[in-house]
């Protein structure tokens, strides 16, 4: 069964961020291949992990589009460590807006998706 558009909405930020994930692998790879890594096994344990979470990313999406639970859960992980990401680079000077706003932004967007999309399952769920 398919979920409604709130989901489907949720559903494309996690894509969206996935696609994120993978685009920066491929630009710590071209990174790496150039020479630029300081600690080859840093830097290939780096990419390992990008990729990973990418994947995750995706298969939430994948999930939180076919209305799965689990999918939702970890999605919202994945948002609430976005934003902490976000706000913690407060701290830093200069403050690097852009990637405040890049990060904590979809962050809190899809966090807000998937935590109405939630509650609109579950409505639904105890009305049937």
């Amino acid at each position: 069964m398919r979920s409604p558009g709130l989901a489907l909405a949720a559903a494309g930020v996690l894509a969206a961020e996935g696609a994120a994930l993978l685009v920066f692998a491929v630009i710590e790879l071209t990174g790496l291949g150039a020479g630029d890594a300081a600690s080859l096994p840093t830097a290939v344990a780096l990419i390992a992990l990008t990729l990973i979470g990418a994947a995750a990313l995706i298969a939430f999406a994948a999930g939180t589009r076919a209305g799965r639970s689990w999918a939702r859960s970890g999605g919202v992980v994945f948002q609430v460590l976005a934003v902490a990401l976000a706000v913690a680079s407060l701290s830093m000077q200069p403050i690097p807006w852009l990637f405040v706003v890049a990060v904590g932004l979809p962050g809190l967007v899809g966090f807000g998706l998937l935590i109405a999309s939630a509650r609109r399952e579950g409505g639904r769920a105890a009305a049937e």
